[in-house]
């Protein structure tokens, strides 16, 4: 049996006070995405250089996950957990009373280092604190935290950003931070293996690569649009950067006695897999997640709160499955349950390409549910399977490893559908403009519409004609649009579909079952 916390302290306690500190964290991933534009007058920016709030955070987080098992090591889990806290929350204050873009900037990616080390921490925290039996309703706990707060985030940054002031995204980290840091002091209490150990002389070779590595490819990630990818020289830059940091890391850190990250675990296969699979989760979450409220806000006019909220319904659901997931995965082989997960997405990706320019705000809620249903049947059987063969000594480190796996995914996973939407709006359009000739029907019927409806209006005879064309070049756009988000969904669900086969290949974990006392005698 592998190595727990001492039960002093009940299991559910030491997660709940973890999981709200970790909570605020991810949280903040997406809190700030819809409040861009009001930072960005705030404070005098552009909107193109306001977006260096969000990317700021992200290459600083990126770099902070894998070390942070190494992190745990060096300080001991319990301290290094306390630390990110405390750090997250101070860093959060300064960001609120940031009084230019500079300075928000600098310390939002102060916060990005401290909250990067709170995702794996919680997650080793809770698996160390649960028999192996309950992993699989520990980790429906974790799932909650990493699921939920994505989809939160959008719903809570546009109602306290539209009723409110956009600085109290970072003050309302504050009370919740004190809290948690305070619990987390009084609950948690570290096994052997989690404890302060000597770690040695610093690999700083290791470290730096890795550092240079994801740091520049989250900006390259994060900007790649934005600069028109490999047309930019600033793109061309940080990619050949990246790529060469990381295929050194990997060189180094594989001849390493004490590597700062443990790159040896993806040789154990029941961990290799279900980290490739937690890569698509944060793919699937994150991409679907920028998709929605991007398309109901540009095609069908609802405002930030109003997108926001199509979302949370969504998280009701995920909330009411993860308990239930969880207790699936003492009985069916994960495997099993990841490709349902995948398959369930995959159809909610492909529905949601049914949508029309008539479609009203319960469609769309509709849809977003189905796009997340699937999420606990990949993220609980996943993370169970991963750590099935993991060590406490390498709690940490696997967690870390996760967790960068599914926030990557979910990095990648943006640039990708995004890219993939702007293609197919030029696409789209185009094919669309091959119809507005006098020979089709539609374009007649429209041109006959638009044109009786502005006389009607009193507009100038010479300007009718104009003025019909605008509207219909109006609507063509729109559906455009639409058509464009279909693709990018349709793109995503044969990803899903694909990977939900592949899923059935994987290795097959036992479902745990409690020993009886007979057995261990």
């Amino acid at each position: 049996m592998s190595e727990t916390a001492p039960r002093t302290v009940s299991p559910l306690l030491v997660s709940m006070a973890v999981s709200l500190a970790a909570f605020m964290e991810v949280l903040d991933t997406t809190i700030a995405n819809v409040a861009l534009s009001h930072i960005a007058g705030s404070l005098g920016a552009g909107s193109e250089e306001s977006t260096w709030v969000l990317t700021s955070y992200l290459v600083s987080n990126g770099i902070v996950l894998p070390l942070s098992g190494w992190l745990s090591g060096l300080m001991g889990r319990k301290n290094f957990f306390i630390a990110c806290i405390i750090g997250f929350t101070f860093t959060s204050f300064m960001c609120g009373v940031s009084t230019s873009l500079p300075m928000l900037i600098v310390f939002r990616l102060l916060q990005g280092l401290a909250g990067g080390g709170l995702q794996p921490a919680q997650q080793a925290i809770i698996k160390d604190s649960f028999p192996p039996e309950k992993l699989g309703m520990a980790f429906a706990i974790t799932g909650i935290t990493t699921v939920l707060a994505p989809i939160l985030g959008p719903t809570l940054g546009g109602y306290i950003t539209d009723n409110y002031n956009w600085r109290w995204i970072f003050f309302m980290n504050v009370p919740v931070g004190l809290l948690a840091a305070f619990l987390v002091k009084v609950l948690v209490q570290d096994p052997p293996s989690a404890q302060k150990q000597n770690v040695g002389s610093i690999d700083y070779i290791g470290l730096g690569l890795i550092a240079l590595g994801l740091g520049t490819l989250q900006v390259v990630l994060d900007k790649g649009q934005q600069e028109d990818w490999f047309d930019s020289s600033f793109i061309m830059f940080f990619a050949i950067i990246s790529a060469v940091s990381l295929v050194l890391a990997i060189y180094w850190l594989l001849q390493q006695k004490r590597p700062v990250v443990e790159l040896k675990l993806f040789a154990i296969p029941s961990f290799g897999m279900p980290c490739l699979m937690m890569f698509f989760v944060g793919f699937a979450l994150y991409g679907s997640t920028t998709l929605l409220p991007m398309m109901v806000q540009t095609n069908f006019g609802y405002d930030a709160t109003l997108s926001g909220l199509l979302l949370s319904p969504a998280g009701i659901v995920v909330l009411l499955m993860m308990p239930i997931v969880g207790r699936l995965v003492n009985v069916v082989p994960a495997k099993y349950l990841i490709s349902i997960g995948m398959l369930i997405n995959a159809f909610g990706m492909w529905a949601t390409g049914f949508i029309t320019p008539q479609a009203d705000y319960s469609t769309f809620v509709f849809v977003r549910i189905l796009q997340t249903l699937g999420l606990p049947f990949l993220f609980v059987p996943a993370s169970t399977l991963a750590f099935s063969k993991i060590s406490p000594e390498n709690s940490s480190n696997a967690s870390a490893i996760i967790s960068l796996t599914r926030n990557l995914g979910g990095s990648i996973g943006i640039a990708l559908v995004t890219n993939k939407l702007i293609h197919s709006q030029q696409i789209q359009q185009s094919y669309l403009v091959q119809h507005l000739t006098m020979a089709d029907a539609g374009y007649r019927y429209a041109l006959e519409t638009y044109t009786q409806a502005m006389t009607n209006m009193g507009v100038p005879s010479s300007l009718v004609s104009m003025q019909a064309m605008g509207k219909i070049y109006q609507e063509l756009l729109h559906q455009a649009s639409i058509l464009a988000y279909r693709d990018a969904y349709n793109f995503v669900a044969v990803l899903l579909v694909i990977l939900g086969i592949g899923a059935l290949f994987m290795p097959t974990n036992r479902p745990h079952k409690k020993e009886s006392p007979a057995a261990s005698h």
